[in-house]
């Protein structure tokens, strides 16, 4: 096709192949662009480089070992994916999990939101030309994995998780480092703040720019950050409850304009929350007593039956869809992820849009790609 400029010139189309490159936190992922000279008129996002084959490994995998494959989908939410996972197939048993587990879960589970907040809070801003953000975010980011690694003994994959309960209990005194580690993170997070939210070039590069409206999110199952910034109020958390949530009272941030400034300012608002929920779970923690699982047999059979069990992971809505004809494996599990609805967005956000502002819009989209090519 070919497009005239006004000036008696006929130039072509081109077609710009972004990728398939790994881009650090992301993942290998290819966009097919169409381009009228600088400006983008049709992208189309092409997945699948990655895939492993996740769901099909489910099904010749016993309960046991698919918390080793479900955490590793989306790498920075390790800890919210097993625990997806783990809570379908105790719905499914009728297993009733000990409070002290509980109360666990639901810090861990923040404490992990937190480190997945702050990955993308210095890569978005690197991706853009900013290279101190990252500085300050990984050294919060290791405060927090010390007490992560501590609990759990692993930084990335936490397998802290079991059907019902966790793996063991915490090492003692555990909540008050962990707690001191928050209060630290707390302190020392306005260093990240001051420096990007305000910053005039971080403004002129994402005010703006790539918005996706709320009717958009909504047609694209969009779900988290993403579309709480574009002014949809929905949080699993709030909405429906589960571990502990319904007994704490937390806003959930949102935003109207829907742009990238605003998708970045939803994640930097929610760390601040997450840090007040996992200290004030990790009170509660202090004054319950008891096991953190429940004893199961050898072999873990769930019965027949289906179950869907979703939970707001950092990045949004997960659902797991779990099928069980009586065995030790499931016959069919099937994963709901956050990242495949929000990156289908990009095929609205991008066309229209110059070059330069690509890679704000897509940084700012906040995926993971194991969490699409499951």
């Amino acid at each position: 096709m070919t497009v005239g400029t006004g000036a008696g010139i006929d130039t072509a189309d081109m077609v710009l192949n972004i990728g398939p490159q790994h881009p650090s936190t992301h993942g290998v992922l290819r966009l097919k662009l169409t381009l009228d000279g600088e400006r983008v008129i049709a992208c189309e996002p092409i997945v699948g480089y990655m895939h492993r084959g996740a769901e099909k490994l489910f099904e010749v995998r016993d309960y046991r070992q698919i918390i080793v494959l479900a955490n590793r989908h989306d790498w920075l939410s390790a800890f919210a994916n097993e625990l997806g996972v783990a809570l379908a197939v105790e719905r499914l048993m009728g297993i009733e999990v000990p409070e002290r587990a509980i109360w666990l879960r639901t810090a861990l589970a923040e404490l992990n939101r937190v480190l997945n907040h702050l990955m993308f809070l210095g890569s978005y801003p690197l991706e853009i030309g900013a290279i101190t953000p990252m500085f300050y975010a990984f050294r919060e980011r290791e405060t927090l994995q010390a007490v992560m690694e501590e609990a759990t003994g692993g930084r990335m994959h936490y397998m802290f998780n079991r059907v019902g309960g966790l793996k063991e209990e915490v090492p003692a005194g555990w909540t008050k480092r962990a707690r001191q580690a928050i209060a630290t993170v707390r302190r020392r997070l306005p260093d990240l703040d001051n420096l990007i939210r305000r910053n005039d070039i971080f403004l002129a590069r994402t005010v703006g720019v790539g918005v996706l409206t709320a009717e958009q999110a909504a047609a694209y199952g969009a779900s988290g950050p993403v579309a709480r910034a574009s002014g949809l109020d929905f949080d699993l958390r709030r909405d429906e409850p589960y571990l502990a949530y319904d007994q704490l009272d937390f806003p959930v941030i949102t935003k109207k304009a829907g742009d990238c400034h605003s998708r970045f300012e939803v994640l930097l608002d929610q760390a601040y929350v997450s840090l007040d929920l996992a200290e004030e779970c990790l009170d509660r923690v202090d004054r319950i007593s008891g096991p953190v699982n429940v004893r199961l047999p050898k072999v873990v059979k769930a019965p027949e039956g289906h179950t869907y069990a979703w939970t707001e992971n950092p990045l949004g809505v997960n659902g797991y869809y779990l099928v069980s004809h009586g065995e030790k494996t499931p016959w069919r599990l099937k994963l709901r992820t956050a990242s495949y609805a929000n990156v289908q967005a990009l095929a609205t956000l991008i066309p229209g849009c110059l070059v330069p502002d690509l890679i704000a819009i897509l940084g700012s989209m906040f995926f993971v790609v194991g969490d699409i090519d499951k």
